[in-house]
């Protein structure tokens, strides 16, 4: 696990770096901004400003605990910092807002990029983490999420552990991923008209390679990527093989990166 100085900037904590047109990254439910790092690390050395706030999961009231007020704050967020005609990455429950966002507010959405993502169908722990006090059960849990299990550390199964052990925690988190499961987005994707970008596990357990299927076939202006032996967070377990399709992917909008506008 890797940890990064957060920028304060505001009421929005999150990590800035670099320059050029601004990709945002939106971590999971159970996700953390090291998600991205190889991201993070790659992307401002090409020409553009990677930004990766942290998502208030824990942070909001019960009752705003769920994925419309997430989506909220990551709107009122690039409005604070000024970002416009931005690409969002998302992976699964920052898919499902990405998604949300792009829908709302074209204005803010340049593209999209969705890897993992929510929105159409996510397998869950379950409705009330039954055996959430079983650490085996975390750990064999934790490991599904990627084709190899050596991806799910001991740290990382800690982290999970001790949320889901967590009162105030665990039903959060239950808030948040029921929300996100009961606001299907089949019936939106439709309307939404910026370029996609779906990179995907071949074997993904938690929103399995049907899901990707069915994105590609409802979004209208979508691309879609396979990662063999990759499960659910691609640009974690394989961030070279993503990030070589998704650079690819983001040369043909030939942003001109000094002044954050896309030609095309």
């Amino acid at each position: 696990m890797f940890y990064f100085k957060k920028n304060k900037e505001k009421k929005y904590p999150h990590i800035k770096k670099g320059k050029g047109h601004p990709l945002i990254l939106l971590h999971g439910l159970m996700g953390g901004l090291s998600n991205f790092k190889a991201l993070l690390d790659f992307f401002p050395k090409k020409g553009y400003k990677v930004i990766i706030p942290s998502l208030p999961i824990y942070k909001m009231p019960l009752l705003f605990t769920n994925i419309f007020s997430l989506s909220k704050y990551i709107i009122q967020f690039l409005m604070e910092i000024g970002v416009k005609k931005a690409t969002l990455i998302g992976n699964s429950l920052g898919g499902h807002i990405a998604l949300i966002i792009a829908k709302k507010r074209i204005d803010l959405v340049h593209s999209v990029v969705l890897t993992g993502s929510s929105g159409l169908f996510e397998k869950s722990f379950g409705d009330a983490f039954p055996k959430r006090e079983n650490y085996e059960y975390i750990r064999k849990k934790s490991q599904e999420v990627f084709y190899d299990p050596k991806i799910a550390t001991k740290e990382l199964v800690d982290e999970v552990f001790h949320i889901v052990n967590d009162k105030k925690k665990g039903i959060k988190t239950l808030y948040i991923a029921k929300s996100a499961m009961k606001y299907n987005m089949s019936k939106d994707l439709s309307v939404i008209q910026q370029p996609i970008c779906l990179i995907w596990g071949k074997q993904d357990n938690v929103t399995p390679p049907e899901i990707a299927k069915e994105f590609h076939r409802l979004l209208p202006h979508s691309e879609l990527y396979w990662i063999d032996k990759c499960g659910h967070v691609p640009m974690m377990e394989c961030p070279n093989r993503f990030i070589k399709i998704l650079e690819k992917w983001l040369s043909k909008f030939h942003f001109d990166h000094e002044n954050f506008f896309c030609k095309i």
